[in-house]
């Protein structure tokens, strides 16, 4: 890259950095750089100042170090698939890519879990080991191409964590490289480690701790029988209703997921789905012994057309039922078939409040001259309005960015969570506060502090008033090299 497009500091930190991974792997080409300067959440972006891809945990050391010598903020980055700006650059930063380590390092199928390093793709880890009848149960609809770090990092969750849960529920272990360099491992493949439980803390930190370099994870065996089944209903009113009749059943579907009208039309042009275009879809998995799968499904099945379903389909074999799950898991980049420009929300409400919220999305949506294709998680109430929009109008992305915001505030006041399993990352910091006082907020720093003294992971991410370690909320002091770019944000 040319000179003078390079400080000499910057020059030199990318020097000692390409010795330690490789000239190939530290990126300081502004044309390259800029492939890093969002993630998922394409609007927002910040160019890094240097980007490095280190190949094992001996490596993340010797980059931390160095960028601690230096005094520059570091932001651990896996595949980029976030949705809320996580993986984002802070200004000045170097962002810490772990995708070359996509190492499987021991599997115990006796005692159930595998250990592997932070750039596995989500859904190898399921086909390392389905073979011999094993699985893992976490799946974001961005499986094939997400990593585990990043879901870790996110506490990820995904169409089947109403029955199986979140991330946190499946980590037995990690290895965490801490601000210092030092390296820390929490937790094991024995479950029930004794003392604090670190591991809850670490996942769902978004990065704010440390960097991952290695992780235990919890293997389950393939259930016996899986039952899918498809219903369409007229309004999510109707869909609504069956969900809550049948967790009101005692029924604990392995998934059950709902699509509104402006979602299946995306999913139809996407992948050529013959799915009628209904007032909403709900699309259901029931799995475990044969003999219970058949007698629940059979029940959950009468509960929707009592409900009011227009219609049940059946797959008739793994192929359709693989294609029905296919249209579900890509909507949201099928919505780039309907729409320029999309946001994803990520907001949680009651179960029983489903119809009425997907009602007043409708009016703030129409208010706002703007549409929302609903897609979300209806047994947990994981609720992900995507937001259309066209960057090229004047004034439309400011209109989605607000009305994103009064959505995820609606899910607050019905009792709701602004998150559910994207993160709070940079773009629902703005929105912390409406769930948390002051007071809870420094507690959760304080936490972030005890990993991370000097707040370097990380930073301008989850909270809305950026805090210093050991002090109460107050005005940011950076690192010089931060001060120009987080100036022009708070």
């Amino acid at each position: 890259m040319p000179e003078a497009h390079v400080d000499a500091e910057t020059r030199e930190l990318a020097r000692q950095l390409a010795a330690v991974v490789g000239e190939a792997h530290c990126i300081s080409d502004p044309a390259e750089l800029s492939v890093y300067e969002c993630d998922g959440l394409s609007h927002g972006r910040v160019r890094p100042r240097l980007v490095v891809l280190p190949g094992s945990t001996e490596e993340v050391v010797q980059v931390v170090r160095l960028a601690r010598a230096a005094g520059v903020p570091i932001v651990p980055r896996g595949s980029g698939t976030g949705l809320s700006g996580g993986a984002r650059p802070t200004t000045g930063s170097v962002v810490v890519v772990l995708s070359r380590m996509r190492r499987v390092l021991e599997v115990d199928l006796e005692d159930g879990w595998v250990r592997l390093e932070p750039g596995v793709i989500n859904l190898d880890v399921t086909r390392a080991v389905q073979g011999r009848g094993w699985y893992y149960a976490p799946d974001p609809s961005s499986q094939s191409i997400c990593s585990i770090g990043g879901n870790v990092a996110e506490n990820s969750g995904g169409a089947h964590c109403l029955k199986y849960g979140f991330t946190v529920n499946h980590v037995l272990g990690a290895r965490l490289v801490l601000d210092g360099g030092e390296v820390v491992d929490l937790g094991g493949p024995a479950p029930d480690t004794p003392g604090y439980d670190l591991l809850a803390a670490l996942v769902g930190s978004e990065g704010m701790l440390g960097i991952v370099t290695e992780i235990t994870l919890r293997l389950l065996r393939k259930p016996e029988a899986t039952r899918t089944f498809l219903a369409t209903f007229p309004s999510s009113d109707e869909a609504g209703d069956a969900v809550s009749g049948i967790i009101a059943a005692g029924i604990l579907p392995a998934a059950i997921e709902m699509m509104d009208t402006l979602a299946i039309q995306a999913a139809k042009a996407a992948t050529g789905l013959a799915w009628p275009e209904v007032g909403s879809i709900l699309l259901m998995d029931v799995d475990g012994p044969l003999a219970e799968v058949e007698h629940t499904a059979a029940s959950a099945i009468e509960i929707a057309r009592r409900a009011g379903a227009l219609e049940v389909s059946v797959p008739k074999d793994e192929e359709e039922r693989q294609l029905m799950w296919k249209g579900r898991k890509s909507a949201f980049a099928a919505v780039g078939r309907i729409s320029p420009n999309y946001m994803v929300e990520d907001g949680v409400i009651p179960r029983s409040e489903i119809a009425r919220v997907l009602r007043e999305i409708g009016r703030m949506a129409a208010e706002a001259g703007l549409r929302v294709a609903n897609v979300f998680h209806a047994g947990d109430g994981n609720l992900h309005p995507l937001v259309l929009y066209d960057a090229r109008n004047p004034g439309e992305e400011d209109r989605a960015v607000r009305l994103g915001g009064d959505i995820l505030r609606l899910c607050v006041r019905l009792g709701g969570s602004i998150t559910g399993e994207h993160g709070v990352g940079a773009e629902k910091a703005a929105y912390m506060a409406d769930m948390f006082s002051p007071e809870d907020l420094e507690t959760m720093a304080l936490v972030r502090c005890a990993f991370d003294p000097d707040a370097r992971f990380n930073p301008g991410k989850v909270f809305p008033t950026p805090r210093l370690c050991g002090e109460r909320p107050g005005p940011y002091r950076p690192h010089p090299a931060e001060v120009a770019g987080l100036a022009e944000r708070w």
